[in-house]
């Protein structure tokens, strides 16, 4: 059931606005989302159509429930008609620091003084974004991590004019969504989640550099150990559970040992600039297929849809409603 009163709006009906927007819908919370025109639009409907069939798929959700969810949520290629009766706006449009900058001019000059304007963005300065709008103090970053309907994250990050109303605001909204906020208090580049992510990918190409193991064995060593704990405990926890003591010692002499490097290691440029990006093309680290993407991707959706479940279910031994019915 939703427990907020905020009107929803999201700009951009991409890969990350169109799943917010499913989280919100899922969650009972009627939401309006904008897209750049039809065919934007049509890509967001189809995302959505077929991101619940999973999740029906999955038992997530029940069929007859479907219906309701994308009635929730409303398209519109009119940005005024979007924002119009909007008390949150959360944008999603892609990651240029001057095309947020002009968005958020824009939106400004369509909302009231009260309206709260948050970023999706992975990595840009909250501070920079609204450093151009007459009131900063309406504006934050809300980074949810992709895929937006199944990682429960969101990083609540605070522009140097963050006021603590904005905060509390998308605290509660977000909270109301079934997701688990944090709040990061100081606008500091990366946030907290990618630069955990990226510090164990600058040691991972360190190891790979020094040919003390394969990358498929490095990607095995995450995989089935830490990868297996860190879902139920994080870094101070574990090391609380490994007793202070050995992680004292261990640090002492394991430190200075680790990459400092400064800059992408030469293998993952020399990928770049032989325009072999991934996933996405075809050829990265590893080659591939459409095959392969398709096994992966499904593989890697069939276990966030777990995690997701039990999240739920936890939830709702605790009495808390998270999926509309």
């Amino acid at each position: 059931m939703n427990s907020t009163c905020e009107k929803l709006a999201i700009i951009g009906s991409g890969t990350m606005g169109h799943s917010i927007a499913l989280s919100a819908a899922m969650a009972g919370i009627k939401v309006k989302v904008w897209g750049m025109n039809n065919q934007d639009i049509e890509r967001g409907m189809t995302g959505v159509a077929e991101k619940l069939s999973v999740l029906v798929d999955n038992d997530v959700i029940k069929h007859h429930e479907t219906e309701k969810v994308q009635s929730s949520i409303e398209f519109s290629s009119s940005l005024e008609m979007c924002v119009q009766d909007a008390t949150f706006i959360i944008e999603c449009i892609p990651e240029d620091l001057e095309m947020k900058q002009k968005m958020f001019l824009e939106l400004e000059a369509l909302c009231d003084f009260d309206v709260i304007i948050a970023s999706n963005t992975s990595g840009l300065s909250p501070t920079e974004i609204a450093s151009l709008i007459v009131h900063p103090e309406r504006t934050l970053v809300t980074h949810f991590w992709n895929p937006g309907h199944l990682i429960p994250l969101v990083e609540v990050i605070r522009g140097e004019k963050t006021s603590d109303e904005a905060v509390v605001r998308s605290m509660k909204l977000l909270k109301s969504m079934g997701k688990e906020p944090i709040l990061v208090q100081k606008d500091i580049l990366g946030s907290i989640g990618n630069r955990l992510q990226y510090a164990l990918f600058r040691e991972a190409q360190y190891i790979l550099e020094q040919g003390a193991a394969t990358m498929e064995d490095i990607d095995k060593a995450v995989r089935y150990s830490i990868g297996r704990r860190l879902p139920v405990t994080g870094p101070f926890m574990t090391a609380d559970m490994g007793g202070l003591d050995v992680f004292d010692a261990i640090s002492s002499y394991l430190f200075p040992d680790l990459s400092t490097h400064q800059e992408s290691f030469q293998a993952m440029r020399k990928l770049v600039e032989e325009g072999k990006y991934g996933q996405k093309n075809g050829a990265g680290f590893y080659t591939w297929s459409i095959e392969q993407s398709q096994i992966r991707n499904k593989e890697r959706e069939q276990e966030l849809i777990y995690w997701l479940k039990k999240d739920l279910e936890s939830k709702k031994n605790r009495g808390q409603v998270n999926l509309t019915t």
